[in-house]
């Protein structure tokens, strides 16, 4: 079973490998222009540069190597493959499901979410609350992003579609919020924990400082928390996820990311970008606004996707 439609993917793959048979469908006049054109789509798919280098300096190497006729396209579409492969297999790229991590954890399950402002991370901790109690787990959700009575509402909305209780304060300290929570937790038995937090990375001091206390306060209640941290990205905002990776990655530890909106754009090679130049695994991508459109991220699927040519 598919864990996404590729037509969830049809946009990216559209645009990118439109262009690569366009690039194709004339004779080259020789290697370096084909790579230079090359290397120009995969920038514009947000690949990024040091992953774009990487991939077109090793392309060179299999075709001077191998001695391959560059005006045939099923050259360049398996060795292309297969060196967006070499990046998931260096990186080691494995991931266990939260499902069942929080399935064998003893104790309440602790997955902070972070993430700056409109990159849909109160939907999302949303949608991952309802995959989690699709699995049978018990669950709570802490609104720690206290200063955005929007997303505390949205979060309201979500757990009361879902039928999962949630712990607010509106204009109170976030570090409260999620030391209630986790008491809370404890108390109900619950084997997870979903708490929101502030995204504002223009005041980066602060946003630190209030992830450091509200990690600090969690400790007293279960001292191995948060046992995640899932940083959610949106794949519109292009080469800017790059830099969100390292401003967060500057002060928590991301364990795995999502990211969100992907159906509606072109660019989807960020993915590889991000897994290849920051080593951190996609745990789930977001394909849509409904309720079930956050799915695992599967490499293989994902990269067939971009492959996948109508017959």
């Amino acid at each position: 079973m598919l864990f996404f439609n590729k037509k969830s993917l049809e946009k990216t793959k559209l645009n990118f490998f439109s262009k690569i048979q366009t690039l194709f469908s004339k004779k080259q006049d020789n290697l370096d222009n084909l790579l230079d054109k090359l290397e120009n789509i995969l920038l514009s798919a947000d690949f990024g540069t040091k992953t774009t280098i990487k991939i077109i300096n090793n392309i060179e190497q299999t075709i001077k190597n191998n001695n391959l006729n560059i005006d045939k396209i099923e050259y360049l579409y398996s060795i292309l493959k297969e060196e967006i492969n070499k990046i998931f297999i260096k990186k080691k790229y494995d991931i266990i499901p939260i499902y069942q991590k929080i399935k064998m954890s003893n104790n309440p399950y602790v997955i902070m979410m972070i993430g700056v402002n409109g990159v849909g991370k109160t939907t999302t901790i949303g949608k991952l609350a309802f995959i989690l109690k699709q699995q049978g787990l018990k669950l709570i959700i802490g609104a720690a992003d206290t200063f955005r009575a929007a997303a505390i509402n949205q979060l309201e909305i979500w757990t009361k579609q879902i039928g999962i209780p949630i712990i607010k304060k509106k204009n109170s300290d976030p570090a409260s919020v999620a030391y209630d929570t986790l008491q809370s937790a404890i108390s109900k038995k619950m084997d997870a924990v979903l708490i929101d937090t502030a995204g504002r990375l223009q005041n980066r001091i602060g946003l630190m400082e209030e992830l450091s206390k509200i990690n600090r306060v969690m400790k007293k209640v279960i001292p191995n928390a948060p046992h995640e941290i899932m940083l959610i990205l949106d794949a519109n905002i292009g080469q800017n996820t790059f830099e969100q990776v390292r401003s967060f990655s500057s002060f928590v530890k991301i364990s795995s990311i999502i990211i969100t909106k992907l159906e509606g754009t072109a660019k989807g090679g960020v993915l590889i970008g991000i897994i290849d130049q920051f080593n951190i695994p996609i745990q789930y991508i977001g394909i849509g606004e409904k309720i079930n459109d956050l799915k695992e991220f599967n490499q293989k699927e994902f990269i067939d996707s971009f492959f996948y040519i109508k017959s």
